[in-house]
């Protein structure tokens, strides 16, 4: 198989992950999930990643569809880079193994259909929030604990933000 070929075998439609993962957690690996935009991936998505990595042994990225990113408000040029352009950056990380794209505001279905063994955020949230109106609520931690798994945040990596390199590049 050739490096790009490998590449895009990790961009999987939702059918594909399920298949994957099954197999996976038949093989007793412990599946972690976290999602987002990753519109400019910089050093703390990579560094934010990485940790996520580390909490088990496959790592599934779900990322906002281009409509999805647009409907969070982030600006009128948001997402700057498309959708495909961000699976492809996602994938192309050697600790990323699956990247799935996702409609709607939330990946709630998709935790629901994926179940992963660890649900994961940035430590602006908080995974004992149960307030589903609370922005510090995570999306989706009622289903993964309620299959027994774990809900955990990262510290996000200071002074790094897309929002921040957006303003950065506008002076």
């Amino acid at each position: 198989m050739s490096k790009i070929d490998f590449l895009r075998s990790r961009i999987v439609t939702l059918e594909e992950a399920k298949r994957k993962i099954g197999i996976w957690k038949m093989k007793g690996e412990t599946i972690v999930f976290t999602n987002g935009c990753f519109d400019i991936l910089h050093k703390g998505h990579v560094t934010y990643l990485a940790k996520a990595a580390d909490l088990g042994n496959r790592l599934v990225v779900g990322i906002n569809s281009d409509t999805s990113v647009r409907n969070q408000g982030k600006g009128a040029e948001r997402p700057i880079n498309p959708e495909d352009a961000r699976q492809t950056l996602l994938a192309s990380l050697t600790f990323v193994d699956l990247v799935i794209l996702f409609e709607g505001d939330t990946p709630e279905k998709l935790i629901k259909e994926l179940t992963p063994d660890v649900l994961v955020k940035g430590a602006d949230y908080d995974p004992y929030e149960t307030d589903k109106n609370s922005k510090k609520y995570i999306v989706g931690s009622d289903i993964v604990r309620a299959h027994g798994g774990d809900v955990a945040v990262i510290d996000l990596e200071e002074g790094f933000s897309t929002t921040g390199i957006v303003k950065k590049l506008k002076g």
